[in-house]
């Protein structure tokens, strides 16, 4: 495959990382400037829709005698047109915001997203801020990731994995954000938590023969020694002997055994204790609960909330955030085998819970049950948890807006955070009523109700049973938000979405600065 695309940034930690992954997603080159290069290549402006007609709601780079010409070609300005236009030998790409009552920092990111995704042909570009740093870095940078994955270097790769010319992505495309001196640290922070975004993406993307406990847990260690934070594995003797039973009863029938990954960050100036726990699924075949065949390819998604909470932490050690951050990250393959868990079964966790698996396939709160227990153990102030956990996520909220439960407050605040970032996040409640459901004749708690009514906010009650009573905490449900099987739009590529790294980011920056 084609190398992957640097981004140039200022005074960052570890741009670029070298892990042993075979492939990596492409990504557009970025450079800052507090003004327009003499060189300019591309002139990248926006446009909208007005009342009456198109209009540019920029003065820079010679707009004044645009407008005529890009309605002579027909442009109106809705969301995500693009119109090329040669003016004195210069390109001048227009791309519509839509109607200029809409415009905000989402629909800038999406817009710029699109826009990424339309400069084949183009080397050198430049683009101005009036709508703010980060809604134009975050749109070009997370809008114009491809991931070519393992294809040999006769395959065409254009057209995105299904020949979508929407998917295509240009080649060695370096693109100038012109912006104020005050803005560079904007500019710095927002390529980070989008090159932090894009890294999910790609551990996500990667097929589970490749990125499996043991070699995921590598991964994520040469990430931590490149980001600045501390790392350390549990190996399966390791689990055995300190009782993860959830993490070790869901992998158990892979010859792949589990790991669990620790990861530190404690800079000196902490004042906010925050732990984060991410699902490390790394296939899902639901065990002896067998899916049904049709997309279960798509399983490798399984691992997407240990991928948020990985990139997350690499980012608020590159942004240098003031807290002290504790990440567990369960690892296991969900597999059916002679060796593998029964229905039926009874599992101690890690501080003695005891849980009856009625479903193989309800196998991501088993492990993360373990891993809130270890991370409640610390009694952090905040506790953040993130899975692609439950398909009755996708009934109640659909494909792109995660469902959030946990202590009402903390609840609220990251589903409000969420949606200020542009990853659509909704607050759920955890239903008193489904307390008599989570009992079970010969264990403490079952992992499931075996009910179509509710799955979701059942998951998240079985998971507040491992939480410590003074912890505030939130989990977050991002089974359809974390992997788009349909075609690319605004900034979200086909397949790894890389959903909720912004969130946490967000998240984690506001209660360190509490």
């Amino acid at each position: 495959m084609p190398p992957r695309r640097k981004v140039r940034c200022i005074t960052v930690r570890a741009p670029n990382f070298t892990l042993s992954l075979p492939a990596r997603g492409s990504i557009l080159e970025l450079a800052f400037a507090t003004s327009v290069p003499a060189q300019t290549g591309a002139l990248l402006v926006p446009v909208a829709r007005g009342e009456d007609s198109l209009e540019i709601p920029v003065t820079a780079l010679g707009t004044d005698s645009l407008l005529s010409d890009l309605k002579a070609l027909g442009a109106t300005g809705k969301h995500g047109e693009i119109t090329r236009v040669l003016r004195d030998g210069t390109l001048t790409i227009a791309f519509g915001l839509g109607d200029t009552d809409d415009i905000d920092a989402e629909a800038v990111r999406r817009a710029a997203g699109v826009l990424a995704r339309k400069l084949n042909g183009v080397a050198q570009a430049t683009i101005t801020t009036e709508f703010g740093v980060r809604p134009i870095v975050e749109g070009l940078v997370l809008g114009g990731y491809a991931y070519s994955g393992l294809k040999g270097s006769g395959s065409d790769t254009a057209g995105g994995a299904e020949g979508d010319a929407d998917s295509a992505t240009p080649d060695a495309v370096t693109v100038t954000v012109v912006g104020s001196d005050a803005a560079r640290d904007e500019f710095e922070r927002a390529l980070i938590v989008a090159e932090s975004t894009a890294l999910a993406r790609d551990l996500v993307n990667t097929p589970a023969n490749i990125l499996y406990p043991e070699s995921y847990a590598t991964v994520i260690r040469e990430i931590a020694e490149q980001s600045g934070f501390e790392v350390e594995v549990f190996d399966e003797a390791e689990l055995e002997a300190q009782g993860f039973g959830g993490i070790l009863a869901v992998g158990k029938g892979s010859v792949r055994p589990p790991r669990l990954v620790h990861l530190t960050w404690k800079p000196e100036n902490a004042t906010t204790s925050i732990a984060l726990v991410g699902k490390g699924i790394t296939f899902d075949t639901g065990g002896i609960s067998l899916k049904p065949a049709p997309n279960m390819e798509d399983m490798i998604s399984d691992m997407g909330g240990s991928a948020a909470v990985v990139a997350a932490m690499s980012a608020a050690a590159r942004l240098d955030t003031p807290a002290h951050i504790e990440a567990w990250v369960p690892l296991a393959e969900n597999m059916p085998s002679g060796s593998a868990t029964h229905p039926g079964d009874v599992i101690t966790h890690y501080g003695g819970i005891t849980s009856e698996i009625l479903n193989t396939d309800a196998e991501g709160r088993l492990v993360l049950a373990d891993a809130l227990a270890r991370a409640s153990e610390d009694n952090p102030d905040y506790l953040i948890e993130t899975a692609t956990l439950t398909g009755a996520q996708l009934v109640a909220l659909g494909t792109r807006t995660a469902g959030v439960m946990g202590s009402d407050e903390f609840r609220d605040r990251v589903a409000e955070i969420g949606r200020s970032v542009g990853e659509n996040a909704w607050a759920m409640p955890l239903l008193e009523e489904q307390e008599k459901e989570l009992s079970s004749p010969v264990a403490d708690i079952r992992n499931v109700h075996n009910s179509r009514m509710g799955g979701m906010v059942f998951a998240g009650l079985y998971l507040s049973r491992f939480i410590a009573d003074d912890t505030q905490w939130v989990h977050l449900d991002v089974a359809g938000p974390a992997w788009n099987g349909s075609s690319p739009w605004g900034y979200t590529p086909k397949r790894a979405t890389g959903a909720p790294v912004r969130t946490i980011v967000e998240t984690l920056t506001e209660l360190a600065t509490r």
